[in-house]
């Protein structure tokens, strides 16, 4: 089984193109925003350091973190996004790590992914085969984040400035995907890469 580790920038387009993925190959594939939702939910060890640390004010009715409320709390306070951050980010990496060993035992699962927008800063490198970036020009970033998601362009300002550069994702990634044109050309890109790994229609 071969693990490969997905990242980019925002507006990259890496959710279709995983999309494809999944539908193609014999796959398992798990997104690290998701992932993250999971290992808080309540009753988990996680939820109970977040609770403890943020105040009960981050809970919805039903007793569940409110990822509103927590992001509101610690917006702007960089020591308490550090402690959060060391509270979710080992949780998740040992979720996906019980995952990757389920998987390799498994043999309809040939290829595991992982898709992260903190895949290098959170050392995937280490632990995937390989590293894939999901590359568009900031242009064209732009234009799908204001259209599909409605987001101001400061707020996409500001999202892209606290990523990783394009220099940075091409250092440390061993596979580019051009996701700028139609989606049909990135995946062609894709069927070439994985043309050694079983095809499922």
């Amino acid at each position: 089984m071969y693990f490969i580790g997905i990242t980019g920038g925002v507006g990259a387009g890496k959710t279709e193109l995983l999309a494809y993925i999944r539908k193609h190959y014999l796959c398992e594939i798990y997104l690290a925003d998701e992932v993250a939702h999971l290992v808080k939910a309540k009753g988990t060890a996680c939820y109970e350091r977040l609770t403890g640390l943020l105040g009960e004010g981050i809970l919805r009715a039903d007793k569940e973190i409110d990822r509103g409320a927590m992001a509101e709390r610690i917006f702007g306070d960089e020591v308490l996004l550090e402690q959060v951050n060391a509270i979710i980010h080992p949780a998740v990496r040992e979720y996906l790590l019980e995952r990757l060993e389920r998987a390799r035992r498994d043999p309809s699962v040939e290829l595991f992914f992982v898709e992260a927008a903190l895949l290098i800063e959170a050392g995937y490198k280490e632990l995937a085969d390989e590293l894939w970036y999901v590359h568009a020009g900031e242009e064209i970033r732009r234009e799908r984040l204001a259209g599909s998601r409605g987001y101001s362009p400061e707020k996409i300002a500001d999202i892209m400035a606290s990523q990783l550069s394009e220099e940075q994702f091409r250092e440390h990634c061993d596979f580019v995907i051009d996701n700028s044109g139609r989606l049909e050309d990135s995946f062609r890109q894709i069927d070439r890469k994985l043309e050694a790994f079983s095809w499922r229609d």
